[in-house]
């Protein structure tokens, strides 16, 4: 099964969780980047609001991929806006799995309707996981949430 991940990452966890499982899977992975990072402030209010941000263009062919693995952080129990924008860009028929990770509180408000907007796309998700990463010298450190 062909697989990329598709990763936000602000504080450079996310970045670090998303090698070491492409490193596991020997897998694709590109980072998606907002075009203009707005205010964290901002950013937190919008991803409240399951609001989008403009975001650079994905490089990879996305219809060449079975499965889709999407690593974000969480800001205010919610994906960051950036992960919005990707699923509007998810083709039809692809295998979704998330990665969410939060310093604690996990995305339990917002998980069934980040999970309906994949859907939405005719995708199917897969896997769904709150996590905490943390980076102790060169270890990856990340565990599940409840």
């Amino acid at each position: 099964m062909k697989t990329i991940i598709l990763y936000c990452s602000y504080t450079g966890r996310t970045h670090a969780l998303a090698v070491k499982k492409a490193t596991e899977l020997d897998c694709d992975m590109e980072e998606i980047r907002d075009v203009k990072k707005p205010s964290l402030l901002a950013s937190i209010k919008m991803a409240s609001k399951r609001e989008k941000s403009e975001i650079m263009p994905i490089q990879a062919r996305l219809d060449k991929y079975d499965k889709i693995i999407i690593m974000s952080p969480v800001w205010a129990s919610h994906p960051v806006p950036a992960v919005n924008s990707l699923i509007e860009c998810l083709p039809a028929g692809k295998l979704i799995e998330f990665y969410f990770n939060s310093a604690g509180g996990g995305t339990k408000k917002s998980a069934e309707g980040t999970k309906a907007l994949a859907s939405a796309k005719g995708c199917e998700v897969v896997g769904y996981t709150d996590v905490q990463v943390k980076i102790k010298g060169d270890e990856i450190l990340w565990k599940k949430l409840d």
